[in-house]
């Protein structure tokens, strides 16, 4: 007795799985510049680490003596495999079958994948190019009825994200579902010209009378990079998969676990001279806070998020003598740092990564307050200012600030976490209040102002007395801030309190749960 036939038909139909939708339909996916799911996960992952689970699902076709004749697999691929040494889930959609719809089973192994991410804790890279499960028209007559809308296993996708990092990679015309998808994740990637993210494609837009509009017009990179809806572009896959993994190397795998601290060859008493002059004196004048930034953190190690979107902030990922942190700063080159909404969500968004994966959390201030006008009013900045205050103050690791230049109003009391002990530094050339003294002298000294011979000559006497009493280190005398600081020695006096946050670090879930 053997099983030898049984064997045959296995490798039969592994080759079938591995064949996709044929040789024309993988042809034609090269065409648009994009590779299979199974050469990028070859990409990927570690060589050899990949182990597909549900690779023999799909959709049989047989001969009426009930022979096997052909299988079309499922659109979606998923399994364990090993990124730079670290286990994961990887999965991704097949747009050679069926343009990744909802065909062949995908649903049940699509939630197999979360789910297995979730029970096991591992980070989570979805590869997502199709509708990633939504289905199409066709389905419709295929199932013999249509359905009322639910999202299947959409509880286990959140609750992931409170247990585990989890990265999306747009990496095709993602619409619907695979939008969804490619959102709720804790770093999104999406590929510059290859790629589009629609909640509904041109076809739809065109039925609902809203307009004759390709899927670059309706969903291209810019537009997604741009709102917030995806954190960064990229001009290829290679890059977006380098751009995964280097987010995830600043990640524990999962919450239970402190962040990765690897050893640092950038010395820690490294100086910064140019810090000393970076800062004009003229407060109306700007500078480069990332050049702030790179010459502080370890050298290399700044991998900003989000750039294109709430740019008023800077947030971004580093390390300080090897230990990972999460840093947001102002920049005072986009609306003179001050606070907009989008730059309030944005920083929303980050307090709640920092809080779930236990990344030590540094303010770089230079903030004038939130950003003033009739626009600002219109998209409710007090509204979600408020909130981002609010997430800061909740965040459940050390934190600390250094007060570049600018502290004022509202806003600019983010220098400290209300209820909280942490280190506060600032230098020389900080300059705090309720607001700029250049913007309400002439109204705090309207009348003097008014009964002046010579205004001019006044209000420059004026301006010299304030300037006097405005010193930082007036405020020093009163302990109303901790301790001034040679900016040249900022990196020293970080990478001391890294040390000191990393070992405070308590794993554990947080205490609120992450929303996308």
């Amino acid at each position: 007795m053997s099983w030898q036939d049984e064997l045959n038909e296995l490798e039969v139909r592994n080759q079938f799985a591995e064949a996709m939708g044929g040789s024309d339909k993988v042809a034609r996916q090269h065409e648009f510049g994009k590779l299979t799911i199974r050469e990028r996960i070859a990409t990927l992952a570690d060589a050899g680490s990949f182990r597909e689970i549900g690779k023999l699902a799909g959709v049989g076709r047989y001969n009426e003596a009930g022979e096997l004749e052909h299988v079309m697999p499922s659109n979606f691929v998923f399994g364990t495999a090993s990124l730079d040494g670290r286990s994961v889930v990887l999965s991704g959609d097949d747009f050679t079958v069926r343009g990744g719809s909802a065909d062949a089973s995908i649903a049940g192994k699509r939630l197999h994948a979360e789910g297995l991410a979730l029970e096991l804790r591992r980070p989570h890279i979805r590869l997502v190019d199709g509708m990633g499960g939504g289905g199409s028209v066709k389905t419709i007559e295929m199932a013999g009825r249509t359905y009322i809308p639910r999202v299947a296993g959409w509880e286990t996708i959140v609750q992931h994200l409170s247990v585990a990092p989890s990265v999306s990679l747009a990496l095709g015309s993602v619409a619907g579902i695979g939008a969804a998808r490619v959102t709720t994740s804790h770093y999104s990637v999406i590929v510059k010209d290859t790629a589009q993210m629609m909640i509904a494609g041109p076809a739809l837009v065109d039925w609902a009378n809203l307009g004759d509009v390709s899927k670059e017009e309706l969903g291209a990179s810019s537009i997604h990079t741009r709102n917030g809806s995806i954190d960064d572009e990229v001009g290829s896959e290679a890059e977006a998969f380098a751009r995964a993994k280097q987010f995830l190397s600043y990640l524990p795998s999962n919450v239970d676990e402190r962040p990765p601290r690897v050893a640092s060859d950038d010395p820690v008493s490294r100086i910064a001279p140019e810090l000393n002059e970076i800062v004009p004196r003229d407060p109306r004048k700007v500078y480069k806070m990332r050049r702030v930034i790179e010459a502080i953190v370890d050298s290399g190690t700044f991998f900003e998020v989000g750039r294109q979107w709430g740019k008023s902030i800077v947030t971004g990922l580093a390390r300080l003598d090897g230990i990972p942190v999460a840093l947001f700063a102002e920049d005072p080159m986009i609306y003179g740092g001050a606070w907009t909404a989008d730059s309030c969500k944005k920083l929303i968004r980050w307090c709640d990564l920092a809080s779930t994966f236990h990344l030590p959390l540094i303010h770089l201030v230079d903030c004038p307050g939130f950003l003033i006008g009739k626009q600002s009013e219109e998209s409710g900045t007090i509204r979600v200012g408020s909130t981002a205050l609010a997430a800061l103050g909740q965040t459940t690791v050390p934190f600390c600030s250094v007060i570049v230049r600018k502290a004022f109003g509202v806003a600019g009391a983010a220098n400290t976490q209300p209820g909280h002990h942490h280190y506060r530094f600032a230098w020389p050339s900080g300059d705090w209040g309720s607001l700029p003294i250049e913007g309400g002298i002439e109204v705090a000294y309207k009348a003097e102002l008014a009964e002046a011979s010579d205004p001019d000559a006044v209000l420059d006497d004026i301006k010299a007395r304030l300037n006097r009493v405005r010193s930082p280190f007036r405020s020093a005398e009163f302990f109303e801030i901790e301790d001034i600081i040679e900016p040249a020695r900022t990196r020293e006096t970080l990478c001391h309190w890294a040390g000191l946050a990393y070992d405070a670090l308590r794993p554990g879930p947080s205490r609120f749960g992450y929303r996308p």
